[in-house]
């Protein structure tokens, strides 16, 4: 995206300042610190619940709860965040009900309790992840795609060292799971610190208060229904997880899965500020496809191979693919989003996408149990096509025109 916005017919530049670029930082390590904590959950947390007696229904009902329930919530906080002109209190609030569900996790005796608990430490993330982005979105004008992609970058960091911690604690300390999961609570609540230094930027408070509500543009709307249809095939991780596990045996069993988890996030953390670079330059569509595509291929890769070699290349597929489509969507959300209405615009993205997450859940965990896993992988990549055939229809000009040209709504 060029720097050259327009508003109301006439041309501007905007450029994302010391201010902005600090709350762009600062924002990137609470969400490095915050991953740090829960990344050392995520990728135990399907073993957690099997060994507590949960089956292949139970992990995808849980995968779909943790999006959903987070997502549902985005709405409504995004939509109060615009209307009180807030964005601080919300992901304030967010990050310290997250850390709190985090410890009661550790006290699950059952499956059905790892679920609920879990599900509702994502209650924390629908407050905060609308008016945390709506801020990134503020901060960084002028380079939209980079600044989601630094934040992206650091929180990836975050769950790189969260994982490898939870691969160390458990391979070489002999930490059980309900151990690492009391330590990542504390390290979560240390996320709290660097946010009494970011900044409401006051701008955005101000247009805010002047717009009020605004009608969703139909070109945002698109692109939600297309992002949705992607969702209904995003099943979640713990699937590519249990993957690896029932496929690997011996000492592997547990320690490769973690392991690979790491990979992926490493693979993440670096093509996301890369990617989200080359947003900026040819086009948040054009980045989201190749991450669609990209995607498509790891569900055809896990539906017809089973080995270490093969899971090292799929799991570092699927990094780069996310680190194409996660921060990009929220930035494409962001451009075609008027500036009164961005933070009800993600909040509105991220609950129907969430909506389709659990559905995904839902179905491909049905699919795991009562036919075979590679039916949940052929319908991951069955969406997937879907959405990204979708994409493609939308030609630059037509429905995204605000975004190809380099113009900024509001």
């Amino acid at each position: 995206m060029s720097p050259e916005q327009r508003v109301d017919g006439s041309a501007i530049r905007e450029t994302t300042g010391q201010p902005g670029r600090r709350n762009i930082i600062l924002l990137g390590v609470v969400s490095f610190l915050n991953d740090f904590g829960s990344e050392m959950i995520m990728p135990i947390l399907p073993m957690f619940v099997r060994s507590l007696g949960g089956g292949g229904l139970a992990i995808g009902l849980l995968s779909g709860l943790r999006d959903g329930v987070s997502s549902i919530l985005q709405v409504l906080s995004g939509y109060l965040s615009d209307r009180t002109g807030k964005r601080k209190i919300f992901i304030v609030v967010g990050y310290a009900l997250s850390a709190v569900f985090k410890l009661v996790l550790a006290a699950s005796r059952t499956s059905t309790q790892a679920m609920v608990f879990s599900a509702s430490e994502r209650v924390g993330k629908g407050l905060r992840s609308a008016a945390k982005d709506a801020i990134v979105a503020d901060s960084a004008r002028a380079e939209r795609g980079k600044g989601f992609g630094i934040v992206r970058a650091l929180d990836t960091a975050g769950a790189v060292c969260g994982s490898a911690s939870a691969f160390l604690l458990f391979q070489f300390l002999g930490f059980g799971f309900k151990t690492i999961i009391i330590v990542a609570a504390f390290l979560s609540l240390v996320s709290l610190v660097p946010l009494r230094f970011v900044k409401e930027p006051a701008e955005a408070v101000k247009v805010v208060a002047e717009s009020g509500r605004g009608k969703l543009p139909k070109s945002l709307m698109v692109f939600i229904i297309i992002s949705s249809v992607f969702a209904l095939g995003n099943f979640g991780y713990m699937f590519f997880v249990i993957r690896a596990q029932d496929s690997l045996g011996g000492g592997l069993k547990v320690a490769a899965p973690i392991l690979l988890y790491v990979l992926y996030n490493i693979f993440y953390a670096a093509f996301a500020v890369p990617l989200g670079v080359m947003s900026d330059k040819i086009g948040r569509d054009r980045v989201i496809m190749i991450g669609y595509l990209l995607f498509f291929a790891t569900n055809a890769g896990f539906a017809m191979l089973h080995s270490l070699p093969a899971f090292l290349v799929l799991f570092a597929l699927y990094g780069v693919a996310f680190a194409a489509v996660d921060g990009n969507q929220r930035a494409f959300i962001s451009d075609l989003a008027g500036k009164g209405s961005r933070a009800t615009a993600l909040g509105v993205f991220q609950t129907v996408s969430g909506s389709a997450a659990l559905a995904a859940g839902l179905v491909a965990g049905l699919l795991w149990e009562k036919v075979n896993p590679v039916a949940t992988f052929v319908y991951g990549a069955l969406f997937t096509m879907a959405a990204a055939l979708l994409l493609l229809l939308q030609t630059p000009g037509h429905s995204f025109d605000c975004a190809q040209d380099g113009r900024d709504r509001g």
